[in-house]
């Protein structure tokens, strides 16, 4: 397999994904199974990253609308040191518009390839770079063994609430990625 022979397709209602395993039944199921109706009821889209010569799935994501809101953190203290450091003049809202990654995974024969930071960074750069909507943020609810990878692509934990949990809310922030990066 060749990056440069790898396509992005996004997946509607009565798309399939034949073949993938990450690892994680969840993860495999919903490509497999649930992602065309979650694209029904729109509750999220998801994109399948394929060899475009053997039309294998090596990757895909999941996307939904998500906030950053006042009840993500412990107080409301917490809130508005996070709503300054970003927001430092201007109104003060109850949430801020944000992206949410549902899923993410890449298939166990492409493991260390670079595939999850690959798809992560077309994300990123999509939503930078065309802003549709007002989308500060992105979000994701990261399985504790995939907070390290988050982290070196520029997440952080929006509150230590879920510390040691078997999900942690990190975010991050589209404004950090400098142009011609």
């Amino acid at each position: 397999m060749k990056k440069e022979n790898l396509q992005l397709r996004r997946l509607g209602e009565n798309d399939k994904v034949v073949t993938f395993d990450c690892g994680d039944e969840d993860l495999n199921d919903f490509i497999l199974t649930d992602a065309p109706l979650y694209y029904h009821v729109r509750l999220a889209t998801s994109y399948v990253l394929e060899d475009g010569i053997t039309s294998e799935a090596v990757g895909y994501f999941s996307l939904a609308h998500d906030r950053i809101s006042l009840t993500d953190f412990p107080s409301n203290s917490a809130y508005n040191r996070f709503r300054k450091q970003f927001f430092a003049q201007g109104k003060m809202f109850k949430s801020y518009p944000a992206l949410k990654i549902c899923r993410l995974a890449t298939d166990k024969s492409v493991r260390g390839l670079g595939i999850g930071s690959m798809m992560l960074n077309t994300v990123i750069e999509s939503y930078r770079g065309d802003n549709k909507a007002g989308c500060r943020f992105i979000t994701v609810d990261a399985y504790t063994d995939a907070i390290p990878f988050y982290l070196k692509q520029g997440f952080m934990p929006l509150s230590k609430e879920d510390e040691g949990a078997s999900t942690r809310l990190l975010y991050f922030d589209l404004e950090s990625v400098k142009e011609n990066q």
